[in-house]
């Protein structure tokens, strides 16, 4: 498989398949071939199910040969997380814990509705042991590595995913994020990675982590994004939260441009540390929003640091994702998961409703402060990837994995649309990102400005070194 066709965006796939200069059947088995060759290296799949693809590309193409495709990614190539449900394929969440012989026979509502549009799934992802940490390593898999390097991380929880499009191993996967696990790898990858507003995916089950967590797509191109986002958004009746289903294709109006929006640039959110050549990338892509017309003021949002009521969100999903584990079952369990579900079992009814108090108060203050700016840049991330196996940068006296992405959690807690755009490479050579985020449910405009980055400073014809290597 030539890397110009690893690398084909999903909306030239599809116009590919129209055209019939392209076939499903061809393109999803030199996908296999190219995993197979490169997924030992990376150990970005966890399942690889080359006899489903390969049926599933063959009913495609009979479809196409019929100018009758079954929906807007009919044939296209997908990956699904290991968190997320996908029938006929078990879903092992990074850990020991979990029976291989369940009963899989659901799929969660984004994987449904891929399917229903006729994508074909490729397999499941790694991710770390129950999406714990932002880093993707666990019990079960092992060490997941970025393509750019391979000696370190893709950040995490969604790792996998991210180092599956890098690679060129699927033009399309899904990530789920609760504290930055779709915009982290996308960050460390140099991919695009969009955290939708919350409900704007429908998700079940229900993720230990709660209301922090977010579906949504990670892809090489916006456009792509948005073609997915379009599949798989909308109400489902297994998740109450879900927001209603609009039908919007929401690659409408993403060549709008941002000439005349409102955006306000932070460097560091007014408590963040940012590494100096980080600090310049990200900079200079905010500056670049002002050359192409937006009214650009850098800004300090006036906002609390949220890691605390974000620890204690988290510690306490932990402590009742592992409420019934018993000695045998802890045994096998990642040490520092355990950790921060015992601290969290200690967490008192009055912890948790200050916790929540204080989450309604910063979504209020963000909601104010939104009324003034269409937009709010920030680096995506302090630093670039770092050693693959660690959860905190080695060296740096930090505890857990969330003290380095002080630039993510605050939009988890107030569910906003917010997106890592490739926007340069630190001086290691490693990709750094920049953050989009928006006001919540205007998930339109966060891939509109996106997009118009990807077009002032296009990224997705750059390859990793480990391309080079098929």
């Amino acid at each position: 498989m030539t890397d110009d066709l690893a690398f084909t965006p999903a909306t030239e796939l599809v116009a590919g398949y129209r055209d019939r200069t392209l076939s499903p059947v061809d393109v999803t088995g030199a996908l296999l071939d190219r995993i197979e060759t490169l997924n030992p290296a990376l150990n970005a799949y966890r399942l690889i199910d080359r006899e489903g693809a390969l049926a599933a590309s063959r009913a495609s193409q009979a479809r196409w040969a019929k100018g009758a495709p079954q929906g807007r990614v009919d044939g296209v190539p997908v990956s699904i997380k290991d968190l997320v449900l996908t029938r006929g394929l078990s879903t092992l969440r990074g850990s020991r814990t979990v029976d291989p012989a369940g009963d899989w026979t659901e799929d969660a509502p984004a994987v449904a509705r891929l399917r229903a549009e006729g994508a074909v799934i490729l397999g499941k992802t790694a991710t770390c042991e129950f999406g714990w940490k932002g880093v993707t390593d666990s019990p079960l898999t092992g060490i997941t590595r970025n393509p750019w390097n391979l000696e370190r991380t893709p950040g995490g929880s969604s790792g996998g995913a991210a180092a599956a499009v890098a690679a060129g191993l699927g033009p399309l996967a899904i990530g789920s994020d609760g504290g930055g696990s779709i915009r982290i790898p996308a960050a460390f990858t140099g991919i695009f990675g969009l955290k939708a507003s919350f409900g704007r995916v429908a998700s079940y089950p229900p993720s230990p982590f709660g209301t922090l967590s977010h579906v949504g797509p990670m892809t090489r191109t916006v456009a792509d994004a948005a073609l997915m986002l379009s599949v798989i958004a909308g109400s489902d009746p297994t998740d109450w939260l879900s927001l209603p289903d609009a039908g919007t294709d929401w690659r409408d109006g993403i060549e709008g441009g941002v000439a005349g929006l409102r955006v306000a640039f932070s460097a560091d959110l007014g408590y963040a540390r940012v590494a100096p050549d980080v600090a310049r990338r990200v900079a200079a892509a905010a500056a670049l929003f002002e050359d192409l017309g937006a009214v650009v003021e850098e800004v300090d949002p006036d906002i609390a640091d949220p890691l605390e009521c974000f620890r204690v969100h988290w510690y306490a999903g932990a402590a009742n994702l592992l409420r019934d584990a018993d000695d045998a079952r802890r045994r096998l369990i990642e040490p520092g998961l355990i950790e921060i579900a015992d601290t969290g079992a200690g967490y008192s009814g009055l912890d948790l409703t200050a916790a929540a108090n204080f989450r309604a108060d910063f979504a209020v203050r963000l909601g104010r402060f939104h009324e003034r700016y269409d937009l709010l840049l920030t680096p995506a991330l302090p630093l670039t990837a770092f050693t693959a196996g660690l959860e905190v940068p080695e060296g740096s006296g930090l505890g857990r994995w969330f003290e380095w992405s002080p630039f993510s959690l605050p939009f988890n807690l107030t569910g906003q649309p917010a997106a890592s755009v490739p926007c340069g490479f630190g001086d290691d050579g490693l990709p750094v990102g920049l953050q989009i985020v928006g006001r919540r449910h205007d998930d339109g405009l966060v891939l509109r400005a996106a997009r118009a980055l990807e077009t002032a400073r296009p990224w997705a014809a750059r390859r990793p070194p480990i391309a080079a290597t098929t």
